[in-house]
């Protein structure tokens, strides 16, 4: 498990619930891949993630990532390929992160939270990252035989 920000205290304490949250891959056919910023009056604002959002009651990961993506970046999501699954203790949440790629979508990128949104490659130009966001740099690295993976974010 990755704790973030581990000098921080815990809200809700050692017993807190687990936050489902699907999050969606986006790769193009050329290898990039779309991070978007966290929105305004969020938690971590500014941080770069992988877009998606939380489960709602009785939603299974695909059902959730088609429709946070559509709330989100105004877009309509194909097959999702269920990919990893990490959890990440946040000072306000423990989160389990439910990793999908996707490679099939219709519609342009609407940013509706007023986020701002980059195509990437490794190592990525885009910072801060969140830090859940990390080891799926670490794995699209080493799946795509990136040599220098110390160096996932450019500095």
């Amino acid at each position: 498990m990755l704790v973030a920000d581990a000098a921080l205290p815990r809200q809700g304490g050692a017993n807190r619930p687990v936050v489902d949250v699907a999050v969606g891959v986006l790769i193009r056919p050329a290898g990039d891949f779309l991070l978007t910023s966290r929105p305004a009056g969020k938690v971590y604002a500014g941080y770069w993630e992988f877009p998606g959002g939380k489960l709602e009651q009785g939603e299974s990961v695909a059902q959730a990532l088609l429709r946070e993506l559509q709330e989100e970046l105004g877009i309509r999501i194909g097959p999702v390929t269920p990919w990893r699954v990490a959890m990440v203790d946040y000072p306000h949440a423990l989160v389990r992160l439910n990793f999908c790629k996707v490679f099939d979508w219709e519609g342009d990128l609407q940013m509706r939270e007023a986020q701002l949104f980059a195509w990437q490659q490794l190592p990525v130009q885009v910072s801060p990252v969140l830090p859940g966001t990390v080891p799926v740099l670490q794995w699209l690295a080493e799946e795509r035989d990136f040599k220098f993976a110390t160096y996932l974010v450019a500095t």
